[in-house]
C-alpha cells in the first residue's frame, strides 16, 4: 500500500476518475486507487523516503525534459547526435483499423507531431511520423515501442528513420502536414469534414490542438495489463479509449460517444430449429455485452444481435463469422440497423425478440475483469471456472457427454481446482456446449462459467 499526494484536490479527483473505469496494472498486478482520509502527507524521516523522493524527482525531471532544449539528457539515456526527429512505425498483428488520427492521438502525448505519412509495405501497415524535436521522438520510441494499441493486438514497432524531414503533398486520411492546413486532399480523398474535426477535438479525449480519434479510438495496452483509459492528464502517457465498454477493457470517456461503425450485427444462415435468442446471447456474449437479440419472424434463419458498442460488434463478427453452429456455417456482418427494436405491445413475436441489457450474465460489465484478458477465438478446448469442491472429473465429463459432446481430454488446474480445461471433439461441439452449459447450476450456489481457451491439453 502507498499514499500519493497530488498537487490539488482537483488533480486527485481527475486521477481517481481516470482509473475508475478500468483497473490499472503495474507489472501484471492490479492496483486499486481510492481517496485517503489524510489531507496531506508528512514525509520527514520516514524509512525509504530518500528513494521515494529521488524517484519522484526523476519522474518530474523526465516529464519536464520532454519540453526541454534539444539534446537535454533524459532519465533513461541521451539523444544521440544527429538522431532523426522522424520515427518509422510498423503495426504488427493489425486486428483493428489504425488510422492516421489514432497515431496522432497517441504520439502527441510526447510532443508536437508535425507530419504523418501512412502506407502499406510488405503487407504491413506502416507510418512515418515527424516530431518538431529529436528529443520528442526519443521519448516516444522509449515509451511506446512494443506496446499494444489495443490489448493483445496492434503492436507498435518503432525505429528512428534515416529521413530527417517528411515531404507531405496532401492532407487526407493517408498523410497529413499539421503545419500546412492549406494543402489539397489529392486523389479525390476527402479531408475531415469540419463537424468531424470539431468532434475530434472534444474535451476529455486528448489535449492537443489537432486531436483526432477516427475509427476505433485506441487503448494503449501495457504489457499483461488491461487497457487504460485516457483523460487529459498533463505529463501522463494517457492511453486512449473506446466508449462505454471496450474491446478488451471497460474504458469510458464521458461525452465521447459516436464511434464510427455499428453495434448491430446481422447474423445469417442459422439453423431455425435449434437457434434461440438466449443461445445467441450466450455465444455472442463471449465477445461483448449483448443488449438485444431478434430472430426474424418471417425468416428465422436470420437474426439481429445488438452489442454494447461497435468495437464489440466487430470483435464478435471477426471471431464468429464462418464458424459452424448446429450444422450450418454462421455468417455475421454489420447491419444497416442502428438498434434492435422491441415489439410493440400486442404485436405477435413468438418470443423471438429479447432484451438482455440488464442481464446478470454480461461478462464485461465489471471494470478490470479478467474476462477482458481472456478473449480467444472459438476452439475445441473450453476453459471452465467457478467449479465447487464437491464436483469431480467424472461429474463434469458426464455433464458434457449428456450435452452430446465427445470428451477427448480433461484436466483441473493444479493451483486452482475451481478451474479446468476440457477438450471436445470439434470446435462446433465446443460452441454448442458453451451455449448450453455456460451458467449451468452445479449446486452449492455455483454456476459454471465456460469460455474458449487458447490452450490445449
Amino acid at each position: 500500500m502507498a499514499f500519493l499526494e497530488m498537487a490539488s484536490e482537483e488533480a486527485a479527483v481527475t486521477m481517481v476518475n481516470y482509473y475508475t473505469p478500468v483497473t490499472p496494472h503495474l507489472r501484471s498486478q492490479p492496483v486499486f486507487i481510492q481517496y485517503s482520509n489524510h489531507r496531506e502527507l508528512k514525509t520527514d524521516n520516514l524509512p525509504n523516503q530518500a528513494s521515494a523522493q529521488a524517484a519522484l524527482q526523476a519522474v518530474s525531471a523526465g516529464q519536464s525534459a520532454s519540453l526541454a532544449l534539444p539534446g537535454a539528457p533524459t532519465s533513461e539515456g541521451t539523444v544521440l547526435p544527429g538522431q532523426s526527429p522522424v520515427l518509422r512505425i510498423i503495426i504488427e498483428n493489425l486486428f483493428y483499423p489504425v488510422t492516421l488520427e489514432v497515431l496522432h492521438q497517441i504520439f502527441s502525448k510526447f510532443g508536437a507531431v508535425l507530419k504523418i505519412i501512412t502506407f502499406t509495405k510488405n503487407n504491413q501497415f506502416q507510418a512515418l511520423l515527424q516530431y518538431a524535436d529529436p528529443l520528442n521522438a526519443h521519448y516516444a520510441k522509449m515509451a511506446l515501442d512494443g506496446q499494444n494499441i489495443y490489448n493483445a493486438c496492434c503492436t507498435l514497432r518503432i525505429d528512428f528513420s534515416k529521413l530527417t524531414s517528411l515531404n507531405v503533398k496532401y492532407n487526407n486520411d493517408k498523410s497529413r502536414d499539421f503545419t500546412r492546413l492549406d494543402l489539397p486532399t489529392g486523389d479525390g480523398q476527402p479531408s475531415l469534414e469540419p463537424p468531424m474535426a470539431a468532434a475530434f477535438g472534444a474535451p476529455g479525449i486528448i489535449s492537443s490542438p489537432y486531436a483526432g480519434a477516427a475509427g476505433f479510438a485506441p487503448a494503449i495496452g501495457f504489457p499483461q495489463a488491461t487497457g487504460l483509459s485516457v483523460q487529459t492528464v498533463p505529463g501522463a502517457l494517457g492511453p486512449l479509449t473506446i466508449t462505454s465498454s471496450a474491446v478488451t477493457g471497460r474504458m469510458a470517456i464521458p461525452g465521447a460517444s459516436g464511434i464510427p461503425g455499428n453495434s448491430v450485427l446481422l447474423v445469417t444462415n442459422l439453423n431455425p430449429d435449434l437457434v434461440t435468442p438466449h443461445g445467441l446471447f450466450i455465444l455472442f456474449g463471449v465477445y461483448g455485452d449483448v443488449h438485444r437479440v431478434k430472430i426474424m419472424f418471417n425468416k428465422k434463419e436470420n437474426a439481429l444481435v445488438q452489442m454494447a458498442d461497435a468495437n464489440q460488434a466487430q470483435l464478435a463478427m471477426n471471431h464468429l463469422s464462418g464458424q459452424r453452429l448446429y450444422g450450418k456455417v454462421l455468417r455475421a456482418t454489420l447491419s444497416k440497423h442502428q438498434a434492435v427494436q422491441l415489439p410493440r405491445e400486442g404485436q405477435e413475436d413468438q418470443g423471438l425478440t429479447k432484451d438482455f441489457s440488464n442481464s446478470p450474465l454480461h461478462r464485461f460489465k465489471k471494470p478490470g475483469s479478467k474476462n477482458f484478458q481472456n478473449i480467444f477465438p472459438p476452439s475445441a478446448t473450453l476453459h471452465l471456472s467457478n467449479i465447487p469442491p464437491s464436483v469431480t472429473v467424472d461429474d463434469l465429463k458426464n455433464l458434457f457427454t449428456e450435452a452430446g459432446c465427445s470428451v477427448k481430454a480433461f484436466k483441473f488446474f493444479q493451483k486452482d481446482r475451481k478451474m479446468a480445461l476440457i477438450q471436445l471433439g470439434s470446435v462446433e461441439e465446443a460452441i454448442q456446449a458453451l451455449i448450453e452449459l455456460h451458467n449451468h447450476d452445479l449446486g452449492e450456489n455455483h454456476h459454471l462459467r465456460v469460455s474458449f481457451s487458447k490452450s490445449t491439453i
